[in-house]
Protein backbone atom coordinates (compact mmCIF):
# COMPACT_ATOMS: atom_id res chain seq x y z
CA UNK A 1 0.00 0.00 0.00
CA UNK A 2 1.35 3.85 -0.89
CA UNK A 3 1.83 5.54 2.27
CA UNK A 4 0.21 9.02 2.05
CA UNK A 5 1.61 12.42 3.78
CA UNK A 6 0.20 16.00 3.65
CA UNK A 7 2.12 18.82 3.26
CA UNK A 8 -0.17 21.92 4.78
CA UNK A 9 -0.70 25.52 4.80
CA UNK A 10 2.53 26.07 2.54
CA UNK A 11 3.04 29.01 -0.04
CA UNK A 12 3.76 27.20 -2.95
CA UNK A 13 5.66 28.82 -6.03
CA UNK A 14 6.03 26.91 -9.00
CA UNK A 15 5.72 26.75 -13.03
CA UNK A 16 3.00 24.65 -14.88
CA UNK A 17 2.77 23.20 -17.47
CA UNK A 18 0.76 25.46 -19.34
CA UNK A 19 3.28 25.47 -22.68
CA UNK A 20 4.40 28.76 -21.85
CA UNK A 21 8.50 29.08 -22.94
CA UNK A 22 9.18 30.63 -19.85
CA UNK A 23 6.78 28.94 -17.66
CA UNK A 24 6.44 31.61 -15.06
CA UNK A 25 5.28 31.19 -11.41
CA UNK A 26 2.25 31.00 -10.24
CA UNK A 27 1.22 31.41 -6.23
CA UNK A 28 -0.45 29.27 -4.24
CA UNK A 29 -0.59 30.64 -0.68
CA UNK A 30 -1.66 28.58 1.82
CA UNK A 31 -2.17 25.06 -0.09
CA UNK A 32 -1.78 21.67 1.03
CA UNK A 33 0.37 19.13 -0.75
CA UNK A 34 -0.78 15.65 -0.80
CA UNK A 35 1.58 13.31 -1.44
CA UNK A 36 0.90 9.39 -2.34
CA UNK A 37 4.50 7.18 -2.52
CA UNK A 38 6.46 8.99 -4.56
CA UNK A 39 3.91 11.12 -6.37
CA UNK A 40 2.11 14.32 -5.61
CA UNK A 41 -1.56 13.24 -5.64
CA UNK A 42 -2.84 16.95 -5.28
CA UNK A 43 -2.59 20.42 -4.79
CA UNK A 44 -5.37 21.86 -2.36
CA UNK A 45 -6.39 25.02 -0.93
CA UNK A 46 -5.62 24.68 2.58
CA UNK A 47 -7.95 21.99 4.87
CA UNK A 48 -8.12 21.32 8.96
CA UNK A 49 -5.86 18.43 9.65
CA UNK A 50 -8.92 16.25 10.42
CA UNK A 51 -9.99 16.17 6.64
CA UNK A 52 -7.09 14.05 5.66
CA UNK A 53 -6.52 10.28 7.15
CA UNK A 54 -3.01 10.08 7.08
CA UNK A 55 0.20 11.73 8.64
CA UNK A 56 0.28 16.14 8.40
CA UNK A 57 2.84 18.44 8.83
CA UNK A 58 1.93 22.22 9.33
CA UNK A 59 4.55 24.08 7.34
CA UNK A 60 2.97 27.14 8.66
CA UNK A 61 3.49 29.27 5.50
CA UNK A 62 6.89 28.30 4.36
CA UNK A 63 7.77 28.62 0.84
CA UNK A 64 7.56 25.22 -1.31
CA UNK A 65 9.06 24.97 -4.76
CA UNK A 66 10.03 21.85 -6.86
CA UNK A 67 13.63 20.34 -6.42
CA UNK A 68 16.25 22.16 -8.41
CA UNK A 69 17.30 20.09 -11.91
CA UNK A 70 21.10 20.89 -12.60
CA UNK A 71 20.70 19.86 -16.46
CA UNK A 72 24.29 19.71 -17.38
CA UNK A 73 27.29 18.51 -15.32
CA UNK A 74 31.06 16.93 -16.26
CA UNK A 75 30.47 15.67 -12.37
CA UNK A 76 32.83 12.31 -12.50
CA UNK A 77 36.39 12.41 -12.82
CA UNK A 78 39.63 12.43 -11.32
CA UNK A 79 42.68 14.96 -11.28
CA UNK A 80 42.46 19.21 -10.45
CA UNK A 81 43.53 21.37 -13.45
CA UNK A 82 44.22 24.15 -11.00
CA UNK A 83 47.84 24.61 -12.17
CA UNK A 84 46.51 25.32 -15.20
CA UNK A 85 44.36 27.99 -14.37
CA UNK A 86 47.42 29.35 -12.67
CA UNK A 87 49.01 29.29 -15.96
CA UNK A 88 46.32 30.86 -17.54
CA UNK A 89 46.35 33.90 -15.18
CA UNK A 90 49.99 34.11 -15.84
CA UNK A 91 49.66 34.79 -19.64
CA UNK A 92 49.55 31.50 -20.74
CA UNK A 93 47.12 30.80 -23.88
CA UNK A 94 45.09 27.40 -23.31
CA UNK A 95 46.26 26.61 -26.65
CA UNK A 96 50.03 26.21 -25.61
CA UNK A 97 48.61 24.64 -22.39
CA UNK A 98 46.43 21.93 -24.50
CA UNK A 99 49.89 21.24 -26.68
CA UNK A 100 51.63 20.43 -23.85
CA UNK A 101 49.02 17.68 -23.04
CA UNK A 102 46.91 19.90 -21.16
CA UNK A 103 43.08 20.58 -21.26
CA UNK A 104 40.31 18.24 -21.89
CA UNK A 105 42.90 15.60 -21.72
CA UNK A 106 45.35 15.73 -19.00
CA UNK A 107 41.83 15.25 -17.27
CA UNK A 108 40.82 12.38 -19.56
CA UNK A 109 44.49 10.44 -18.34
CA UNK A 110 43.88 11.14 -14.80
CA UNK A 111 40.33 9.53 -15.37
CA UNK A 112 41.54 6.69 -17.30
CA UNK A 113 44.16 6.25 -14.33
CA UNK A 114 41.29 6.19 -11.51
CA UNK A 115 39.82 3.01 -10.42
CA UNK A 116 35.64 3.80 -10.06
CA UNK A 117 35.99 3.72 -6.37
CA UNK A 118 38.44 6.90 -6.72
CA UNK A 119 36.32 8.02 -8.97
CA UNK A 120 33.20 7.60 -6.61
CA UNK A 121 34.90 8.96 -3.43
CA UNK A 122 35.76 11.88 -5.49
CA UNK A 123 32.00 13.07 -6.81
CA UNK A 124 30.68 12.57 -3.53
CA UNK A 125 31.52 15.80 -2.11
CA UNK A 126 30.96 17.41 -5.07
CA UNK A 127 27.67 15.75 -5.04
CA UNK A 128 26.80 16.31 -1.60
CA UNK A 129 27.08 20.25 -2.10
CA UNK A 130 24.62 19.98 -4.83
CA UNK A 131 21.93 17.90 -2.74
CA UNK A 132 22.46 20.59 0.09
CA UNK A 133 21.30 23.61 -1.94
CA UNK A 134 18.48 21.20 -3.39
CA UNK A 135 19.41 19.58 -6.32
CA UNK A 136 17.10 16.47 -6.53
CA UNK A 137 17.97 15.83 -10.53
CA UNK A 138 21.37 16.21 -11.68
CA UNK A 139 22.64 15.62 -15.02
CA UNK A 140 26.41 13.93 -15.47
CA UNK A 141 28.27 13.64 -18.27
CA UNK A 142 31.34 11.24 -19.42
CA UNK A 143 33.56 11.98 -21.74
CA UNK A 144 36.96 12.01 -19.66
CA UNK A 145 36.87 8.00 -20.91
CA UNK A 146 37.00 8.62 -24.89
CA UNK A 147 37.18 4.62 -25.28
CA UNK A 148 34.86 2.28 -24.35
CA UNK A 149 36.32 0.39 -21.20
CA UNK A 150 36.98 4.06 -19.27
CA UNK A 151 33.66 5.63 -20.59
CA UNK A 152 31.43 2.90 -19.34
CA UNK A 153 33.75 2.92 -16.17
CA UNK A 154 32.34 6.72 -15.68
CA UNK A 155 28.95 5.48 -15.96
CA UNK A 156 29.41 2.73 -13.79
CA UNK A 157 30.60 5.19 -11.38
CA UNK A 158 27.20 7.59 -12.01
CA UNK A 159 25.06 4.51 -11.00
CA UNK A 160 27.31 3.37 -7.77
CA UNK A 161 26.59 7.65 -6.35
CA UNK A 162 22.70 7.05 -7.31
CA UNK A 163 22.31 4.10 -4.96
CA UNK A 164 23.29 5.45 -2.50
CA UNK A 165 22.43 9.18 -2.28
CA UNK A 166 18.78 10.48 -2.75
CA UNK A 167 18.88 12.28 -5.98
CA UNK A 168 17.74 11.26 -9.50
CA UNK A 169 21.04 10.89 -11.93
CA UNK A 170 20.43 11.50 -15.54
CA UNK A 171 23.51 9.50 -17.39
CA UNK A 172 24.77 10.93 -21.13
CA UNK A 173 27.36 9.86 -23.12
CA UNK A 174 29.62 12.67 -24.20
CA UNK A 175 32.77 10.54 -25.96
CA UNK A 176 32.71 13.36 -28.50
CA UNK A 177 33.85 15.80 -25.87
CA UNK A 178 37.74 15.58 -27.58
CA UNK A 179 40.14 13.37 -29.79
CA UNK A 180 42.05 11.67 -27.02
CA UNK A 181 46.21 11.87 -27.67
CA UNK A 182 46.06 8.56 -29.24
CA UNK A 183 43.89 9.71 -32.12
CA UNK A 184 45.62 12.98 -32.42
CA UNK A 185 46.53 12.45 -35.94
CA UNK A 186 43.80 10.41 -36.62
CA UNK A 187 40.35 12.51 -35.89
CA UNK A 188 38.24 10.55 -38.56
CA UNK A 189 39.29 7.24 -36.90
CA UNK A 190 38.52 8.30 -33.39
CA UNK A 191 34.70 9.06 -35.11
CA UNK A 192 34.70 6.01 -36.37
CA UNK A 193 35.32 4.14 -32.64
CA UNK A 194 32.47 6.43 -31.05
CA UNK A 195 30.17 5.69 -34.21
CA UNK A 196 30.88 1.52 -34.63
CA UNK A 197 32.08 0.65 -31.39
CA UNK A 198 31.31 3.68 -28.45
CA UNK A 199 27.75 4.45 -28.80
CA UNK A 200 25.74 0.92 -30.00
CA UNK A 201 27.79 -1.08 -27.27
CA UNK A 202 26.73 1.28 -24.60
CA UNK A 203 22.98 1.92 -25.96
CA UNK A 204 22.50 -1.91 -26.04
CA UNK A 205 23.81 -2.53 -22.46
CA UNK A 206 21.12 0.73 -21.60
CA UNK A 207 24.21 2.73 -20.27
CA UNK A 208 23.13 5.71 -20.80
CA UNK A 209 19.74 8.15 -22.01
CA UNK A 210 21.20 10.44 -24.19
CA UNK A 211 23.89 11.77 -26.15
CA UNK A 212 26.12 14.84 -26.31
CA UNK A 213 29.16 16.20 -28.56
CA UNK A 214 31.27 19.18 -28.25
CA UNK A 215 30.53 20.56 -31.77
CA UNK A 216 33.26 23.74 -32.30
CA UNK A 217 36.08 24.17 -33.94
CA UNK A 218 38.20 22.99 -30.93
CA UNK A 219 36.11 20.03 -30.93
CA UNK A 220 34.13 18.09 -33.98
CA UNK A 221 33.35 19.21 -37.57
CA UNK A 222 29.73 19.97 -38.45
CA UNK A 223 31.17 16.33 -40.76
CA UNK A 224 32.15 14.82 -37.26
CA UNK A 225 29.12 15.76 -35.55
CA UNK A 226 26.92 14.67 -38.05
CA UNK A 227 28.07 11.48 -38.39
CA UNK A 228 27.40 10.73 -35.01
CA UNK A 229 24.64 12.37 -34.49
CA UNK A 230 23.25 10.30 -37.89
CA UNK A 231 24.45 6.94 -35.40
CA UNK A 232 22.48 7.88 -32.53
CA UNK A 233 19.32 8.81 -34.73
CA UNK A 234 19.71 5.69 -36.22
CA UNK A 235 19.15 4.09 -32.59
CA UNK A 236 16.66 6.41 -31.60
CA UNK A 237 18.73 7.82 -28.89
CA UNK A 238 17.68 11.68 -28.21
CA UNK A 239 20.65 14.06 -28.61
CA UNK A 240 22.08 17.75 -26.74
CA UNK A 241 24.60 19.74 -28.18
CA UNK A 242 27.69 21.84 -26.46
CA UNK A 243 27.13 24.64 -29.27
CA UNK A 244 28.03 27.86 -30.18
CA UNK A 245 30.41 28.28 -26.95
CA UNK A 246 33.97 29.76 -29.22
CA UNK A 247 32.07 30.50 -32.41
CA UNK A 248 29.24 30.44 -34.23
CA UNK A 249 29.99 27.09 -36.48
CA UNK A 250 26.04 26.15 -36.74
CA UNK A 251 26.15 23.22 -34.07
CA UNK A 252 22.94 24.58 -32.49
CA UNK A 253 21.33 24.07 -36.28
CA UNK A 254 22.43 21.13 -36.90
CA UNK A 255 21.18 19.58 -32.94
CA UNK A 256 17.85 21.12 -34.06
CA UNK A 257 17.57 19.37 -37.29
CA UNK A 258 18.12 16.32 -35.31
CA UNK A 259 15.27 17.63 -32.92
CA UNK A 260 18.11 17.62 -29.89
CA UNK A 261 16.84 18.15 -26.61
CA UNK A 262 19.12 21.07 -26.00
CA UNK A 263 21.67 23.20 -27.24
CA UNK A 264 24.37 24.55 -24.25
CA UNK A 265 26.73 27.65 -23.99
CA UNK A 266 25.56 28.92 -27.42
CA UNK A 267 27.28 32.31 -26.71
CA UNK A 268 27.86 32.84 -30.53
CA UNK A 269 23.95 31.82 -31.55
CA UNK A 270 22.69 33.72 -34.20
CA UNK A 271 19.07 34.36 -34.99
CA UNK A 272 19.29 32.11 -37.91
CA UNK A 273 20.14 29.31 -35.26
CA UNK A 274 17.55 31.01 -32.91
CA UNK A 275 15.15 30.03 -35.63
CA UNK A 276 15.89 26.24 -36.17
CA UNK A 277 15.91 25.45 -32.26
CA UNK A 278 12.21 26.89 -32.36
CA UNK A 279 10.94 24.81 -34.96
CA UNK A 280 12.83 22.29 -33.09
CA UNK A 281 11.41 22.67 -29.62
CA UNK A 282 14.77 22.52 -28.18
CA UNK A 283 16.01 24.35 -24.75
CA UNK A 284 18.93 26.69 -24.64
CA UNK A 285 20.61 26.13 -21.61
CA UNK A 286 23.15 28.65 -20.27
CA UNK A 287 26.26 28.27 -18.36
CA UNK A 288 27.39 31.04 -16.78
CA UNK A 289 30.08 29.59 -14.79
CA UNK A 290 31.86 28.97 -18.47
CA UNK A 291 31.00 32.19 -18.98
CA UNK A 292 32.82 33.49 -16.02
CA UNK A 293 35.70 31.56 -15.71
CA UNK A 294 36.84 31.68 -19.15
CA UNK A 295 36.51 35.57 -18.71
CA UNK A 296 33.66 35.36 -21.96
CA UNK A 297 32.56 39.08 -23.91
CA UNK A 298 30.27 37.52 -25.90
CA UNK A 299 26.72 36.91 -23.93
CA UNK A 300 24.31 34.62 -25.06
CA UNK A 301 21.36 36.22 -27.20
CA UNK A 302 18.75 36.51 -24.67
CA UNK A 303 16.89 38.97 -26.12
CA UNK A 304 16.27 36.63 -29.29
CA UNK A 305 15.71 33.76 -27.31
CA UNK A 306 12.80 35.82 -25.58
CA UNK A 307 11.68 37.15 -29.32
CA UNK A 308 11.18 33.98 -30.30
CA UNK A 309 10.19 32.30 -26.93
CA UNK A 310 12.91 29.38 -26.84
CA UNK A 311 13.05 27.94 -23.66
CA UNK A 312 15.80 28.73 -21.24
CA UNK A 313 17.60 26.57 -18.75
CA UNK A 314 20.36 27.25 -16.39
CA UNK A 315 23.24 24.65 -14.82
CA UNK A 316 26.33 24.55 -13.49
CA UNK A 317 28.27 22.96 -15.94
CA UNK A 318 30.69 22.04 -12.94
CA UNK A 319 33.97 20.55 -14.62
CA UNK A 320 37.62 20.81 -14.21
CA UNK A 321 38.66 23.25 -16.56
CA UNK A 322 36.11 25.91 -17.01
CA UNK A 323 33.21 25.43 -14.37
CA UNK A 324 34.30 24.40 -10.97
CA UNK A 325 32.03 25.72 -9.15
CA UNK A 326 29.27 23.38 -7.37
CA UNK A 327 26.62 25.65 -6.49
CA UNK A 328 23.32 26.07 -8.21
CA UNK A 329 22.46 28.68 -6.11
CA UNK A 330 25.39 31.13 -7.44
CA UNK A 331 24.72 29.96 -11.27
CA UNK A 332 20.92 31.19 -10.92
CA UNK A 333 22.38 33.93 -9.40
CA UNK A 334 24.98 34.77 -11.99
CA UNK A 335 22.84 33.68 -14.97
CA UNK A 336 20.71 37.16 -13.43
CA UNK A 337 23.44 39.35 -13.09
CA UNK A 338 26.06 38.43 -16.01
CA UNK A 339 22.84 37.41 -18.43
CA UNK A 340 19.78 39.61 -17.59
CA UNK A 341 17.43 37.26 -16.35
CA UNK A 342 14.72 37.69 -14.18
CA UNK A 343 14.24 36.06 -11.07
CA UNK A 344 11.33 34.17 -12.98
CA UNK A 345 13.55 33.46 -15.75
CA UNK A 346 16.11 31.73 -13.35
CA UNK A 347 13.54 29.89 -11.53
CA UNK A 348 11.99 28.02 -14.47
CA UNK A 349 15.82 27.67 -16.04
CA UNK A 350 16.37 25.13 -13.21
CA UNK A 351 12.81 23.51 -12.70
CA UNK A 352 10.36 23.13 -15.75
CA UNK A 353 13.03 24.39 -18.22
CA UNK A 354 15.81 22.43 -16.73
CA UNK A 355 13.11 19.48 -17.48
CA UNK A 356 12.46 20.11 -20.71
CA UNK A 357 16.34 20.20 -21.86
CA UNK A 358 16.46 16.61 -19.93
CA UNK A 359 13.06 15.41 -21.33
CA UNK A 360 11.35 15.08 -18.43
CA UNK A 361 8.58 17.66 -18.47
CA UNK A 362 6.11 14.77 -17.88
CA UNK A 363 7.10 14.09 -14.41
CA UNK A 364 9.99 16.49 -13.24
CA UNK A 365 10.38 20.33 -12.54
CA UNK A 366 6.55 21.32 -11.14
CA UNK A 367 4.26 20.87 -8.55
CA UNK A 368 0.89 19.43 -9.66
CA UNK A 369 -0.79 16.43 -9.42
CA UNK A 370 1.24 13.37 -11.09
CA UNK A 371 4.43 14.90 -10.92
CA UNK A 372 7.40 13.45 -8.64
CA UNK A 373 7.33 14.85 -4.80
CA UNK A 374 10.42 15.90 -5.27
CA UNK A 375 9.88 19.27 -3.02
CA UNK A 376 11.92 22.22 -1.03
CA UNK A 377 11.08 24.06 1.98
CA UNK A 378 12.76 26.99 2.29
CA UNK A 379 12.97 29.53 5.35
CA UNK A 380 12.22 32.45 2.73
CA UNK A 381 9.21 34.85 1.71
CA UNK A 382 10.06 35.28 -1.93
CA UNK A 383 12.12 32.95 -4.49
CA UNK A 384 14.44 35.80 -4.75
CA UNK A 385 15.34 35.82 -1.45
CA UNK A 386 16.69 32.27 -2.04
CA UNK A 387 19.30 33.35 -5.01
CA UNK A 388 19.98 37.38 -4.08
CA UNK A 389 22.69 36.51 -0.78
CA UNK A 390 25.25 34.11 -2.67
CA UNK A 391 26.18 32.28 -0.10
CA UNK A 392 23.45 31.53 2.42
CA UNK A 393 21.12 28.60 1.94
CA UNK A 394 17.77 28.80 3.80
CA UNK A 395 17.00 25.63 2.99
CA UNK A 396 14.87 23.89 5.55
CA UNK A 397 13.55 20.40 4.27
CA UNK A 398 14.25 18.65 1.19
CA UNK A 399 11.99 15.72 -0.14
CA UNK A 400 13.11 13.10 -2.78
CA UNK A 401 10.95 11.00 -3.90
CA UNK A 402 7.91 12.20 -1.39
CA UNK A 403 10.91 11.02 1.73
CA UNK A 404 12.76 13.70 3.92
CA UNK A 405 16.16 13.97 3.31
CA UNK A 406 17.03 16.92 4.65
Amino acid sequence: MLIKRVLQNANIATSLPTGDYHAPFQYFPLHDIVIEGAYIKAVLPHQPASAYNCETEDLQGALITAGLIDCHTHLIFAGNRAHEWERRQQGIPYSQIAKEGGGINQTVKATRQASMEELASLAQPRLQRLIQEGVTTIECKTGYGLNLEDERKQLLVADQLAQHYPIEIIKTLLSAHTIPSEFKNNPDGYVDLICQKIIPTLWQEKAFSAIDIFCETVGFSIAQSTKILQTAKALGIPIKGHTEQLSNLGGSALIASFNGLSVDHIEYLDEQGIQAIKQSNTTAVLLPFAYYFLREKQCPPIDLLRQYQVPIAISTDFNPGTAPFTSIHWAMNMACVQFGLTIEEAWAGVTWNAAKALGLTHSHGCIAPGYLADLLVWDAERPVDIIYEVGSNPLVQRIFRGKNTL
